[in-house]
C-alpha cells in the first residue's frame, strides 16, 4: 500500500520520470506498479495470474531492486506451501535464471520441502552454480519418486556434479504423465540455456523412444543436439526418407531444427532454411505446446531465419488490415522486414497508437505492435508509444513498454537499435520467449 501511495502521489504532483539507474532499467513508477500488482496478487489469486507473472518474467533481469521484491514474494509463498501458482514459479525460476543472490537461499528451502518444491524448483536448480545446493540435489537424486530423482539428478548433470550414469538408468522409469511435465517444464527452458554437458544424451534417448508428440521429442533433441550428440539428427533425416508425406516434410524441418540449434551451440554458420512449406497443421504439432493451442512458435522460428517457404504462411495470417490479433501482428512485422510489404508497418503503427476500428480489444494489442515497430527500426514511434505503455491499465502492456525503454537506453550507450534502422534479430524485443511470457502467460 505504501508503494501505491507513493505512486499516486508523484503522479498527482505531476512530476517528470526519473532517469534510469545504471543498475536499473526499470525506473521507479514502474517497478512500483508492478510491485502493487504482485502484492494484489499475493492476497487474492485471479484469473490473470500467469500473465502478471509473465511480465515480471519478461522484465525481471533488468531490474535488480523488482527482483528483490520478487524474491520476497517467493519466500512467502515457500512459507505457504504455494507451489502450484504460476507466480511461485515464475518468480523462482526469474531469480535463479539471473543468478540472482536471493536464489540460493529460496532454492535451498525449496528443496527441502514436500515435492522438493515442485519441477520449478528443480528446473531452477539448473541454473544455479552454487555448491551450496549440492547436498539437497544429491539427496532428492537418491529419492524413491522416479520423477523427483530424476530432476534432482537431471540439474546434478547439468552442474556438472554428476556423470549420467544414474540419470539414464532413471528415464526408462519416468511415467508418460511424468514425462510430459518433465518435458515442458525442465527441458524446455534448457532449449534456451546455454549447451548443456553431454552426459546427459543417453537418457535424453531413452526419453524420445517413448515420446509420440513430434513437439515434445523436438525438445529432447535440441537439448541433446546442443549438448554435442549427433544422435537425433541422425534420426530425424532417416525419418525424412521414409513414410508418407506429411511426415516425411515433419521430419525434414525437425532435423533442420536440431542443426540450427546445434550450430548455434557451436557458434557456427546458420543452417540453410528450409524449403518445406509449414502449414498450421504441421506446425501445431512442431510445437511443445498441446496441439489445440494452433501455437505457432516453429512458423515465426522460420521467418526469423528468413526461410522465403515461410512467406504463405505468413501472408494467411495478414488476410487484411486492420490487424486483430497478436500473431497477425507478428506476421505483419515479418513480411514488411523481411518480404517488401511496406505498408504493414503503417498498419502496425495504428495498432500501437490505439487507433482504428476495434480499439477495445486492440489496446491488449498495442504492446506487440510497439515492439514490432521497435524491430522494423521505427525507433522514435516506438518509443513514443512506450511512454504511454507504461502507464497502461494492461500489464502486458507495461511489460512492452518496459523493455522498449531499456533497449532504447541500451541503444543511446553505444549499442543496439538506431534510429531508422531495422533491430538485428540479436536485439529484438519481440522474440518468442517475452512472446509467450507476456502475451500468453506460458511460464515455463
Amino acid at each position: 500500500m505504501k508503494a501505491k501511495r507513493a505512486l499516486e502521489s508523484e503522479s498527482q504532483s505531476g512530476l517528470a520520470r526519473p532517469a534510469l539507474a545504471r543498475a536499473d532499467l526499470v525506473d521507479k513508477p514502474t517497478r512500483r506498479r508492478f510491485e502493487i500488482e504482485l502484492e494484489g496478487a499475493l492476497k487474492r489469486r485471479n484469473g490473470g495470474e500467469a500473465k502478471l507473472t509473465g511480465a515480471l518474467r519478461a522484465v525481471a533481469r533488468l531490474s535488480p531492486a523488482l527482483r528483490a521484491t520478487m524474491a520476497e514474494a517467493t519466500g512467502t509463498m515457500l512459507r505457504r506451501g504455494s507451489f502450484d501458482r504460476e507466480l511461485y514459479s515464475g518468480c523462482l525460476r526469474s531469480l535463479a535464471e539471473e543468478d540472482d543472490r536471493h536464489a540460493t537461499g529460496l532454492l535451498k528451502t525449496a528443496l527441502g520441502s514436500d515435492d522438493a518444491g515442485g519441477t520449478a524448483a528443480l528446473s531452477a536448480a539448473c541454473f544455479s552454480r552454487d555448491p551450496a545446493l549440492t547436498s539437497s540435489l544429491g539427496k532428492l537424486a537418491a529419492s524413491r519418486q522416479s520423477h523427483l530423482s530424476f530432476g534432482a539428478e537431471t540439474a546434478r548433470v547439468v552442474r556438472g556434479e554428476a556423470n549420467g550414469a544414474h540419470l539414464a538408468a532413471l528415464a526408462p522409469m519416468i511415467k508418460e504423465s511424468h514425462r510430459i511435465a518433465l518435458c515442458v517444464e525442465l527441458f524446455v527452458p534448457l532449449v534456451r540455456a546455454e549447451p548443456v554437458p553431454g552426459t546427459i544424451a543417453p537418457a535424453l534417448t531413452v526419453l524420445r523412444g517413448a515420446e509420440r508428440h513430434l513437439g515434445r521429442w523436438l525438445v529432447l533433441g535440441e537439448v541433446a543436439a546442443a549438448a554435442g550428440d549427433a544422435t537425433p539428427i541422425e534420426e530425424a533425416r532417416q525419418r525424412s526418407a521414409m513414410g508418407p508425406s506429411s511426415a516425411r516434410a515433419a521430419w525434414t524441418l525437425v532435423a533442420w531444427a536440431l542443426m540450427q540449434r546445434a550450430a548455434q551451440a557451436r557458434r557456427l554458420e546458420p543452417i540453410a532454411s528450409p524449403a518445406t512449406r509449414p502449414t498450421v497443421e504441421l506446425v501445431a504439432r512442431l510445437s511443445d505446446r498441446p496441439s489445440a493451442d494452433r501455437d505457432t512458435t516453429f512458423l515465426f522460428r522460420m521467418a526469423r531465419a528468413g526461410a522465403p517457404s515461410a512467406k504463405p504462411m505468413l501472408e494467411t495470417l495478414v488476410k487484411a488490415v486492420p490487424l486483430t490479433d497478436e500473431v497477425g501482428l507478428r506476421a505483419a512485422m515479418y513480411l514488411a522486414k523481411d518480404h517488401g510489404r511496406s505498408e504493414l508497418r503503417d498498419a502496425i503503427l495504428e495498432v500501437g497508437r490505439g487507433n482504428g476500428a476495434g480499439v477495445g480489444r486492440r489496446e491488449e494489442l498495442r504492446g506487440v505492435a510497439a515492439a514490432a515497430l521497435w524491430d522494423l527500426g521505427a525507433s522514435e514511434e516506438a518509443r513514443e508509444i512506450a511512454e504511454d505503455l507504461v502507464d497502461s491499465k494492461i500489464i502486458g502492456n507495461v511489460a512492452w513498454g518496459t523493455l522498449i525503454r531499456a533497449a532504447a537506453t541500451r541503444s543511446r550507450s553505444g549499442g543496439g537499435n538506431g534510429v531508422g534502422r531495422p533491430a538485428a534479430w540479436e536485439d529484438a524485443v519481440l522474440t518468442e520467449t517475452p512472446f509467450r511470457w507476456i502475451q500468453w502467460g506460458w511460464l515455463e
